[in-house]
């Protein structure tokens, strides 16, 4: 056992190293340049579009163009808002931020151009449902001979979702409960979850979108009022805190308190890192969902699509970066979700940290209902249809088992995994750029 986490830790080093964030980075880049900038430049095209898609039509597809976006972000809007980026500052300094910033903007391109494709190769299975994703837009797109990359992002996906979008957060939420002032006992959180996750998941993708269209602005509104309670107890801080980011991004951060200092290239780095880490731009998870929306345009459900990418990042992502800077909690000596919390509480005593106790749980929850879906498509292209009802049963009971048990290794084979479900993707990305680049000049012209 300690062999296999070892090497595991070794490979999890390499896969998430410089190569892979210059790849994931280089490829929104890209898509960024030969899209000339279309995803950011369309921001409020596409919140007219996501407004607009809260309303049921007749176009083909199994879910609103609201409830697709809602369920990609009920997976992106998870742990790594809260945890990710406070780890991100105590391992790179404030500077950090910024280029989680920069990720976040090129990643929009990146998001664009999966749920661009995913709705233009995607198909209808045997249920009669619309189905898409990395895994179709390869094999379709690519053709027949491209069938092996498509097989290998599915298995990856599969396999990564069991981790990062179950037993892990399941865990995550177990750990937070048992360690605070109600110690709640990890079977009794584990049975809640694995109730509240049966109620929603064993009801299909319909009954999936119609919570996570409620249940996502909810927790978000409630998160982002409690960070902004927070900002304005401290307004004097804030100021300093956009400061600190910007200088930091390019100069490093001298060590304080109980934070150790960073390079720029450790905030390079962690920046990078966190922030897709957070945001999922690249990695094929969000396509999934997106290919459901009832749509019979690409472009249009693509620029609903990157809007996940803003809201994750930009908005979500930065408000808790402000809290724990403007704080000046930044450079104690906790990190990841202690960070957070103590910040929230310094920074507004008493329901300060009630606001990332209930972020979470609220988020870890959303997590783990996306990646049910996520994960039964990946499945089901594995094995067929026949799988659909065995694998929501086995995610019920996966929930129950992560809150009780030990995750160390767990972590890592998820960690490994949902870094090698992006290789698939961004190769598929980088071939298929023209569809996308044709696309969106047909749709906008020019």
């Amino acid at each position: 056992m300690e062999l296999m986490t070892q090497v595991l830790s070794t490979l999890s080093g390499w896969v998430w190293g410089p190569v892979m964030l210059a790849l994931l980075l280089g490829t929104g880049i890209y898509l960024t340049l030969g899209l000339r900038g279309i995803p950011q430049r369309k921001l409020g095209y596409g919140f007219a579009m996501l407004f607009a898609g809260r309303r049921q039509s007749a176009e083909p597809g199994d879910i609103t163009p609201f409830q697709a976006l809602a369920t990609a972000l009920s997976a992106t809007v998870g742990t790594g808002n809260i945890a990710g980026v406070a780890t991100a500052i105590h391992l790179g300094g404030p500077g950090a931020v910024f280029w989680m910033w920069v990720t976040a903007l090129v990643g929009m391109a990146t998001k664009y151009g999966e749920a661009v494709l995913a709705v233009n190769y995607r198909q209808t299975n045997s249920a009669g449902q619309h189905v898409g994703g990395p895994m179709y837009y390869i094999r379709n797109g690519l053709g027949e001979h491209w069938r092996w990359l498509a097989f290998l992002f599915a298995l990856f996906a599969t396999v990564a979702a069991f981790g990062i979008g179950n037993t892990v957060q399941s865990n995550s939420v177990s750990q937070v409960l048992a360690e605070s002032r109600f110690a709640v006992p990890t079977w009794l959180t584990g049975l809640v979850l694995a109730v509240g996750v049966a109620v929603v998941v064993l009801g299909g993708v319909q009954r999936l979108a119609r919570v996570t269209e409620k249940l996502v602005p909810f927790m978000a509104v409630v998160y982002v009022i409690g960070a902004l309670a927070v900002l304005a107890f401290n307004i004097d801080g804030v100021p300093a805190a956009f400061s600190l980011i910007v200088t930091d991004a390019f100069t490093g951060t001298a060590a304080a308190g109980g934070f150790a200092g960073a390079g720029v290239l450790m905030a390079i780095r962690f920046g990078v890192a966190r922030g897709i880490f957070s945001n999922e731009a690249g990695l094929g998870s969000a396509p999934i969902a997106h290919a459901a929306a009832r749509t019979d345009s690409p472009v249009r459900q693509g620029v609903v699509a990157m809007l996940g990418t803003f809201i994750d990042t930009i908005i979500v992502c930065s408000l808790t970066a402000l809290v724990i800077i403007a704080t000046g909690a930044w450079d104690s000596a906790s990190t990841g979700a202690a960070l957070s919390a103590e910040a929230f509480t310094q920074g507004l005593p008493g329901p300060g940290g009630a606001v990332v106790s209930f972020g979470l749980v609220v988020f870890a929850f959303s997590t783990m209902l996306a990646w049910s879906y996520y994960g039964e498509r990946t499945a089901e292209y594995l094995m067929g249809s026949w799988v659909v009802t065995p694998y929501r049963v086995l995610w019920v009971i996966a929930v129950f088992v992560g809150a009780v048990a030990q995750l160390d290794l767990v972590w890592l084979v998820a960690d490994v995994m949902n870094a090698l479900m992006a290789i698939p993707n961004l190769i598929a990305l980088l071939l298929l750029s023209p569809v996308i680049f044709r696309l969106t000049r047909r749709y906008f012209g020019g």
